[in-house]
């Protein structure tokens, strides 16, 4: 029988999530997603689920749905409103999916139908379970679109999911959740896809909408700096079991388990800035670009990376960095500028650039998963570029490749297997392997720890460093994380809109007085503080251009 505390919403009860998987070249077997877990929450409260990858966060949040994804099993008890919603039958789940519970994804793009505009696909769920009438409910999103600080409340709804940004439409699909008005919103990683000046939007609409509406929440996600500004209380998870659970000012103060601390403790990196050489590696010189004849993306943009450096090109996205990078690899020829590669000019198309052009300018990714095939084993994967520039082969060509694995510290047992046998700070080790391969003297790192865990970023974060040390390689470091600027950068370049507004070494660019776009960016960088939120929207003194 459930709690029969008026003021519990939500009560699981011992919840085993299990699945069989298939691995390959392996017989299937059954894996225990979550293990043993029990939780309640209160009417009106809000609960944090933060841990890493793969801990169960996002099974858990869906479970409350009495929903699995893929042909997971759920045992156990899941208590919703006073009744067992496990015990009930499809027809019943049903009822309560966008009624009493309803779900905020990670990625607004991918949830909404592009053909379709925003207010059928908000309204479309209390239309369908009789909540009220259209004129009513989309009357509910006009004042919520308000609330929340999207523009044009009264004509918003009419514009299609491509017409908005990032982060207007991760508050639009907020407000969808919120027009059925349900007991319970489950937010799965809201803002994680977003760069940290919408972020700050995004998530005091957040806060802003559970308090003006009293709606119980469970917040997931792996950032404890962020959720500690929402939650109530805070329940840390890893591999399926509940590590502690605590209020939040307890979490981020006094933890109790040496994993929570770590989560407290993480970006605890120390980089002496170096100065930079009379002989840069990479010069690029009034770089203006644009996508066709019309978007002009580059605004006369001049930088330079050092031998053993690193340049963090730092701003929100659409300033320009990755397009700077494409311009610096050859994928987009400029129509303004130059780029000289040690005492050489570059070619501004690729296809005119030599072999030795190409092995010397590497690129890492941002996402790991799409940048490797998946039918090629890891050794394939990192063996190609050692056969490509170098011509090594057969048994030369495998002890080069475990010498690579042994540096990004995967060892024995990894040569052999695919990409989806690996975690995603693997596959990133991957990439940076084969980048490595060609022995290059400039990597570009585009948001390579973007996609990552906190503790997961941590480790690709402390191992480029190594390496860097090491193999005395420069990086051009694509970010909008200001916390990994200050952990790995020699100089800084701040983009926005196309054009550098801060420029040089990194002890001058986070010294102030700070431009007030600047000044944003850092102000943006989540604190393990709880009322950093309010104290950071009390003073900045610009909006970020997505908002």
């Amino acid at each position: 029988m459930a709690d029969d505390r008026a003021d519990i919403l939500l009560d699981m009860k011992h919840l085993r999530i299990e699945a069989t998987v298939y691995p390959p070249g392996e017989k299937p077997h059954d894996i225990v997603i979550v293990e043993d877990v029990s939780l309640t929450l209160e009417k009106g409260k809000v609960l944090g689920l933060i841990g890493e990858s793969g801990a169960g966060k996002s099974t858990i949040g869906l479970a409350s749905m009495g929903y699995g994804r893929g042909a997971i099993r759920l045992s156990g008890e899941v208590w919703l409103n006073g009744r067992d919603i496990l015990k009930g039958g499809v027809r019943e789940l049903r009822a309560l999916r966008g009624k009493e519970v309803t779900y905020v994804s990670q990625s607004a793009a991918a949830s909404f139908n592009p053909a379709k505009r925003l207010m059928e696909q908000i309204v479309e769920a209390g239309l369908e379970h009789g909540v009220g009438g259209r004129r009513e409910l989309e009357d509910r999103a006009v004042r919520l679109f308000g609330e929340l600080g999207l523009p044009d409340p009264d004509h918003f709804g009419r514009r299609f999911p491509h017409q908005v940004s990032g982060g207007q439409l991760q508050r639009a699909m907020t407000v969808m959740a919120l027009v059925p008005e349900p007991d319970l919103i489950i937010f799965d990683e809201p803002t994680t896809a977003l760069d940290v000046t919408t972020q700050i939007d995004v998530l005091a609409a957040i806060k802003k909408a559970i308090r003006n509406t009293g709606v119980a929440a469970m917040y997931i996600t792996h950032d404890l700096a962020v959720v500690a500004q929402v939650s109530d209380d805070i329940m840390v998870l890893r591999h399926g079991q509940k590590v502690e659970r605590n209020t939040a000012e307890m979490i981020i103060t006094n933890p109790a388990e040496d994993y929570t601390r770590a989560l407290v403790s993480v970006r605890s990196i120390e980089h002496e800035e170096k100065k930079p050489t009379d002989n840069p590696v990479l010069v690029a010189r009034n770089i203006s670009a644009a996508y066709g004849n019309k978007v002009q993306v580059l605004k006369d943009v001049s930088v330079e990376v050092h031998p053993g450096q690193t340049l963090a090109v730092v701003g929100e996205s659409g300033s320009g960095k990755s397009t700077l990078a494409r311009v610096i690899t050859g994928l987009l020829p400029p129509f303004q500028g130059s780029v000289r590669f040690g005492d050489r000019e570059l070619s501004k198309a690729l296809e005119n650039r030599s072999k030795e052009d190409l092995r010397e300018l590497q690129m890492i990714y941002q996402m790991a998963d799409v940048a490797m095939n998946p039918r090629q084993t890891v050794g394939t994967i990192i063996g190609r570029p050692l056969e490509f520039y170098f011509g090594l082969r057969g048994a030369e060509k495998r002890r080069r490749i475990q010498e690579l694995l042994d540096d990004i510290e995967m060892g024995e047992g990894f040569i052999d297997r695919y990409p989806a046998e690996l975690s995603g700070g693997q596959k990133q080790r991957v990439c940076i392997a084969r980048a490595l391969a060609a022995k290059p003297s400039l990597i570009i790192c585009d948001e390579v720890t973007s996609a990552l865990d906190p503790l997961v970023a941590d480790g690709i974060l402390k191992l480029l460093l190594r390496l860097q040390k090491r193999e005395d390689v420069a990086y051009l470091f694509i970010t909008h994380d200001l916390a990994t600027v200050k952990a790995i950068a020699d100089s800084i370049a701040v983009m926005y809109r196309g054009a550098l507004v801060r420029y040089g070494p990194k002890s001058e660019v986070l010294a102030p007085p700070f431009d007030d776009y600047t000044d944003l960016l850092l102000s943006s960088v989540p604190e393990m503080e709880i009322g950093w939120l309010e104290k950071v929207l009390a003073t900045r003194r610009m909006e970020s251009a997505g908002n």
